[in-house]
């Protein structure tokens, strides 16, 4: 999973390719943490046909507000630099994240 940062989404995500899925997750976000070991085993289900990626909403606010992330948790999928899907806060369980990761395979 590739770690981004307010100095990496651009080229990372907006400017890249494909599909890639975003974990939008903070330090102090219980659910976020409850969530992580689930995306990492999409991760490794799913890797090769998308990219995984996550950003730490805590160091980075004024990007995460940019990309319309005003609760946490939030997974989304990008396409070819466009937010195509996203799934917010009570909407991210594990039946739904897999759904989206799925539809974009």
């Amino acid at each position: 999973m590739i770690d981004l940062t307010k100095d990496n989404f651009e080229e990372l995500v907006l400017k890249a390719p494909g599909t890639i899925f975003v974990d939008f997750y903070s330090d102090g976000c219980v659910p976020c943490k409850a969530l992580e070991p689930f995306v990492h085993q999409m991760y490794e289900r799913y890797g090769d046909k998308m990219t995984f990626a996550g950003l730490n909403t805590t160091k980075a606010r004024r990007l995460a507000i940019s990309q319309k992330v005003l609760g946490l948790p939030v997974m989304a999928i990008y396409q070819n630099g466009e937010k195509v899907e996203e799934l917010v806060k009570d909407d991210c369980t594990h039946e739904n994240i897999e759904a989206m990761i799925k539809h974009y395979l």
